[in-house]
């Protein structure tokens, strides 16, 4: 199975931490912005990462690809079939993918990706006004809906950890951390010294210091 796309997305991230959290193997192929790579195009006609490759079965979208891992095998569960629970954890993977990282991009392609990948400017008052505006109530947000357990959703890991984890990789790499919010704190610890996000963190902090501005 091949995932196209950089780890750096969390997109991507969330994708292969899935994967892995399942014991599926995954192949990251890497795939740059605006790439012409015919096979990636097949898998993603409109050039959104990540796109996915399993023989002759091709698609993109993370929640979609997810959708897909889960069902050729299911255990672990990592979506719950109790239909409270389940919708839940469908609401984490959108919080997460709409909103807290389209708030993240903001900063994270404006500091990051523009002058350190693309060797250009990037706007730094939308970044500056995406961390002290709209990232606080999100930040806030989790740390109001987490159970002491820690996990999201049913006391164990599921889904919703993983899509609410993934950015917050980006913001460790942008030295943003989560304030006085303690268990959001303990819960981004936790998750991103899983064995499925760990190897991220490490070479995507090696690649980014490499090509430091």
């Amino acid at each position: 199975m091949i995932v196209y796309g950089t780890s750096l997305s969390p997109f991507v991230r969330k994708v292969m931490a899935f994967g892995a959290e399942k014991g599926i193997e995954l192949e990251l192929k890497s795939i740059g912005l605006g790439s012409d790579d015919p096979e990636f195009i097949e898998a993603s006609p409109f050039k959104k990462i990540p796109g996915f490759r399993d023989g002759d079965f091709t698609i993109s979208d993370s929640s979609a690809i997810i959708a897909y891992l889960d069902t050729v095998r299911p255990e672990p569960n990592l979506i719950p079939t109790e239909a409270r629970a389940r919708a839940r954890t469908i609401w984490y993977d959108e919080f997460s993918d709409t909103i807290l990282t389209s708030c993240g991009a903001k900063m994270f392609f404006n500091r990051i990706v523009a002058p350190r990948l693309l060797k250009r400017e990037g706007d730094l008052a939308l970044a500056d006004k995406a961390e002290c505006e709209d990232l606080p109530p999100l930040l806030d947000y989790l740390e109001r809906v987490l159970p002491n357990s820690g996990y999201l959703v049913e006391d164990r890991l599921t889904l919703a950890d993983i899509a609410v984890a993934s950015p917050f990789v980006n913001f460790y790499h942008m030295q943003i951390g989560t304030g006085e919010r303690p268990k959001l704190a303990r819960f981004v610890e936790r998750m991103l010294d899983r064995p499925s996000f760990k190897p991220f963190v490490e070479r995507e902090t090696a690649f980014l210091e490499r090509n430091a501005a």
